[in-house]
């Protein structure tokens, strides 16, 4: 049984992990992501590997939430199989909403495995 250090107990951040979950499933993605903005509302994106085109789930979320005019972010959340928040996932969730905005990092399973601050 997981402790409780790596369970999200939070029902906006559990709801932004099963929108990363199910983008990351339903995609076959490597890694699913979602964000809540400011508003409340919610962007979900999977990976995007183009030949053309590579943007990690977070920057395709922080993308969409964007074009979707969302002027701010209140935590973003990770889903596959990093163990630490990628620098450049931090760096983009900064250059959109500022430092301080949480990036949950999860496994697959929903185990929490970091937290950071953007």
């Amino acid at each position: 049984m997981p402790d409780e250090s790596t369970q999200v107990t939070d029902p906006e951040d559990k709801k932004l992990i099963t929108l990363a979950r199910s983008t990351r499933a339903r995609t076959g993605a490597r890694e699913g992501a979602a964000v809540r903005d400011q508003d409340g509302r919610t962007y979900a994106a999977a990976t995007v590997d183009l030949p053309s085109l590579q943007l990690s789930a977070v920057q395709a979320a922080v993308a969409m939430a964007l074009a979707g005019g969302s002027r701010g972010l209140e935590a973003v959340a990770v889903l596959g199989a990093a163990d630490v928040a990628a620098e450049g996932d931090l760096a983009v969730v900064r250059d959109f909403a500022g430092s301080g905005v949480p990036l949950l990092v999860v496994a697959p399973d929903g185990t929490l495995r970091a937290t950071a601050p953007s």
